[in-house]
């Protein structure tokens, strides 16, 4: 009987392990973010896409498009953290702003700075507002 009640016992547990050495996972996120927000403390209007990229490494999101003739990339890294659900999400993230390769902002306004006095604004014909 004894035995029985240990093999049920054992049986039972070998599913409960669900992580192991989560501390990795966990410091990796946290000094990335901690580097990230030093180096975006650091950086200098004027820089190109290329040397950013170089001393962040990937980004965590990308954005790029065409307006009026001019390229938009928009890399988000990693600064701090909203939910701890071991995803990163766009608002754990700083959005740093490049037209034609060149750093012009970063943070969350800096998208709409760049963009205000590119943006064209047109209505379809016949579209009047009164």
């Amino acid at each position: 009987m004894r035995f029985l009640v240990m093999l049920f016992a054992v049986a039972t547990l070998t599913g409960c392990v669900i992580a192991v050495n989560t501390d990795d996972w966990e410091n990796d996120w946290h000094t990335r973010q901690h580097e990230n927000a030093e180096k975006i403390d650091q950086l200098e209007l004027g820089r190109t896409e290329g040397s950013v990229r170089t001393d962040f490494g990937k980004p965590d999101f990308v954005e790029s498009f065409l307006r009026n003739g001019d390229a938009f990339t928009v890399l988000y890294y990693r600064t701090r953290r909203v939910e701890s659900d071991g995803v990163t999400s766009k608002d754990e993230t700083t959005p740093l702003v490049f037209v034609d390769g060149v750093l012009v902002g970063w943070g969350d306004a800096a998208i709409d700075h760049a963009t205000a006095g590119h943006a064209t604004v047109t209505s379809p014909p016949g579209n009047t507002k009164s």
